[in-house]
């Protein structure tokens, strides 16, 4: 076990670099950088001519190395990670960009993980209700609820949430994690009231999504392998219907969701960035949006590793549950 861990952590090490590089490619694709942003500002705003807003554009983007080749630009800034850990500087924000992923990452994975407990724990159970209850109205009900999931997108149900609270809920405080008198308070009982109160549609949007996907893979694995023969052998044996459901077709109907959680933390991150840039809850998701509106490129970049990163780590959660899970695996394994 420990010799596969350790394989798979080997293996991502080249593929964080491609994307790494991959990563930084697409970011610098479109025509412009921060330099221009700043010409823009200037001459928008500062009322600068053209010719004045154009020099100190060229004097930031020699002073901050935006005037040197996409290839110098990426070594300096990975080799700015493997050597000193240093992630660049965002120059949207004025400070490094360890403090803004620092900042807003924390929160945002912790959205993320609640998300997908509350999306695991009640997809599987209402797809083990419905898988047992074939074609009563508790499976219809439960497989439209799933449809509605997977088929409405999550931007659209934040802006009708949103809709719903501020103009026929007078609902004010949009965009912030705590109340105005909680914001600097320790914690308490009734702080996390108010935490809840604020971060309750951002969780119910991206667990809605991945709830519908949990319920119809469980409801459908569930259902085949209630008619496997080994599962008819144990009715035979006199076994109840709970014990048989629970105790030997819920195990193996688990393998494609165990495979799931490789990818379901990345997805949930991008539910809780969709529906966090509609509630404008300062996260991950709005920082992603302002830096690539502005070409702040370091910000982003380091953004999408952290995405690549929860990938390969789900991944190899996910390998490493499936042969906890399925004793063949793991004597294959050893073989």
């Amino acid at each position: 076990m420990l010799r596969f861990l350790l394989m798979r952590i080997a293996s991502a090490i080249p593929v964080l670099a491609i994307l790494s590089l991959v990563t930084f490619a697409i970011i610098q694709a479109p025509p412009g950088d921060y330099a221009d942003y700043i010409r823009s500002q200037l001459i928008n705003q500062g009322g600068a001519s053209f010719a004045e807003a154009d020099a100190q554009a060229q004097a930031y983007r020699v002073e901050h190395g935006l005037d040197k080749p996409l290839p110098v630009q990426y070594l300096n800034w990975i080799g700015g990670i493997i050597t000193r850990g240093d992630f660049g500087y965002s120059l949207y924000y004025n400070k490094p960009v360890a403090d803004v992923v620092g900042e807003r990452l924390p929160r945002t994975l912790l959205l993320a993980l609640v998300c997908h407990l509350l999306a695991s724990v009640l997809g599987i159970t209402f797809g083990i209700w419905a898988a047992t209850r074939q074609y009563t109205w508790i499976d219809s009900t439960l497989s439209a609820i799933a449809f509605l999931g997977m088929t409405v997108p999550r931007f659209l149900m934040a802006l009708i949430i949103v809709y719903l609270l501020v103009f026929q809920f007078n609902v004010s405080e949009i965009g912030s994690f705590f109340s105005p008198q909680f914001g600097g308070a320790p914690w308490s009982w009734a702080k996390f009231i108010d935490l809840v109160k604020h971060v309750w549609p951002v969780v119910a949007i991206a667990t809605f999504g991945g709830l519908a996907y949990n319920m119809r893979v469980m409801r459908g694995n569930l259902l085949d392998t209630l008619n496997a023969q080994y599962v008819e052998t144990a009715r035979a044996k006199g076994l109840t219907g709970s014990a048989v459901v629970m105790r030997h077709a819920v195990p193996n109907a688990l393998h494609p969701l165990v495979m799931y959680q490789g990818v379901v933390l990345p997805y949930m991150l991008t539910g809780e960035i969709e529906t966090a840039i509609i509630f404008a809850l300062p996260t991950v998701g709005p920082a992603v949006v302002g830096s690539m509106a502005v070409g702040d490129v370091y910000v982003t970049a380091t953004f999408m590793m952290v995405l690549a990163a929860t990938l390969i780590v789900g991944n190899i959660i996910a390998d490493m549950l499936l042969v906890l899970l399925d004793p063949r695996i793991r004597q294959y394994g050893e073989s």
